[in-house]
């Protein structure tokens, strides 16, 4: 009796473990390939319980979703223009056909990037070498990237696999070729403003000129205004002379000559060589007017 429920002890026992060993999951981030005797028997792609035979067949599993394959350097291009840039990319990429996959590069991730990268290296340096600078920086960068998923993707479907997208991160001058870009940009500036200076040199000259101008027109006009009035002080003051003159002419006679005096005695070394009988003595010899009725 005891011998009996020991053998279906392990009759059971030797069921569940064969049944472990038959059935196996797959989750629906994963493709499934079931091997025989190292043929393909088999490809899952839906998520589930599945069954296999023990000890002859094996499984392996793939991921299906969304890979970045993100480059630690960037590449070196040539453009059109035979200059250097350095391209910072990456892929997205996803495996659309498990048996190709596997039978393409054996089911290696490393051997699969090495293939999607060196694709897509071939087609930016191809794109790159048909456009100058400003069209790879940005002119035509969204282009760019649209033909490289294409042809990209054309070529992984090769190997069972599926291009979602190529983004050009970074698209940059090297250091050399940057540093003689600034310093001609530098010396764009420098021109732009030389020639600004000089424009406003030139307008500065043109401003002190209209106000010399003006300032020349203006004294011109004062000093009309001026000989104008200072004209009509001298005419009212010669009328005003004659006036006075009218009124007592001997007197004025008498005022003009104290002047006549004393503009030409003002120092002590004035000497004035004249006949005693010389008009200019006329007020010092008599009286005017009434030593002339006396003689």
């Amino acid at each position: 009796m005891k011998s009996n429920f020991n053998l279906l002890a392990a009759l059971v026992l030797t069921v569940v473990i064969v049944l472990a060993m038959s059935v196996f999951a797959v989750d629906q981030r994963q493709y499934a390939i079931v091997f025989q005797m190292g043929e393909v028997k088999r490809v899952i792609t839906e998520p589930g319980l599945n069954f296999k035979i023990p000890l002859i067949q094996n499984v392996r599993f793939f991921d299906n979703r969304i890979l970045t394959l993100d480059n630690n350097e960037p590449e070196r291009f040539i453009t059109s223009e035979k200059k250097n840039v350095l391209v910072d990319s990456y892929i997205k990429w996803r495996i659309v056909d498990p048996k190709l996959y596997y039978i393409s590069v054996g089911g290696d991730e490393s051997r699969a990037k090495t293939r999607l990268n060196q694709t897509v290296n071939a087609g930016l340096r191809e794109e790159f070498g048909k456009r100058t600078v400003h069209d790879v920086i940005s002119g035509e960068r969204e282009r760019i990237m649209d033909q490289m998923r294409e042809k990209a993707d054309a070529d992984a479907r090769k190997i069972g696999v599926q291009i979602v997208d190529v983004r050009l991160k970074r698209v940059e001058l090297p250091n050399e070729v940057s540093e003689a870009v600034y310093r001609r940009m530098e010396a764009e500036r420098k021109r732009v403003a030389n020639e600004l200076r000089s424009e406003g040199a030139a307008e500065a000259e043109k401003i002190r000129a209209d106000a010399d101008r003006q300032r020349e027109v203006i004294i011109a006009d004062a000093y009309r205004d001026a000989q104008k009035i200072k004209g009509e002080g001298d005419a009212q003051a010669t009328s005003i002379y004659g006036q006075a003159f009218s009124q007592n002419p001997e007197f004025y006679a008498f005022y003009r000559s104290l002047e006549a005096y004393r503009q030409s005695f003002k120092n002590k070394n004035d000497v004035l060589v004249l006949e005693p009988n010389s008009e200019f003595f006329k007020y010092m010899k008599g009286t005017g007017r009434g030593s002339d009725k006396g003689k």
